[in-house]
């Protein structure tokens, strides 16, 4: 998997947060990492597309070139502001991708 993500460091920055992967929510993810400075994330919104991976995504994932992947763009809002968004690419043939979605009666 590759993932490259992106938080306004307005929000992250001179907090205990603003690094994902050091300090106290290291790794815990983003709707914790939010919450711990106040900002509660609402919704997410995942747009998802199979094609064809680049030359560089090929060689990352030790897949052949021109093998099929699936390209997440993942983003986190808290109302109207994003506080997260994140570009994810798998390879298609190794991961199911899987949504669940809560139905109001």
């Amino acid at each position: 998997m590759i993932s490259t993500s992106w938080e306004p460091l307005e929000l992250t920055g001179g907090t205990p947060v603003a690094l994902p992967e050091a300090g106290p929510l290291a790794g815990r993810g983003v709707v914790a990492r939010m919450a711990h400075i106040g900002v509660p994330v609402d919704r997410a919104v995942e747009a998802v597309v199979a094609r064809t991976a680049s030359a560089e995504e090929a060689s990352l994932l030790e897949i052949a070139a021109g093998s099929v992947v699936e390209a997440l763009e993942r983003t986190y809002y808290s109302g109207d502001q994003a506080v997260e968004t994140a570009d994810i690419v798998v390879p298609a043939g190794r991961y199911q991708l899987v949504y669940e979605f809560p139905v109001d009666s």
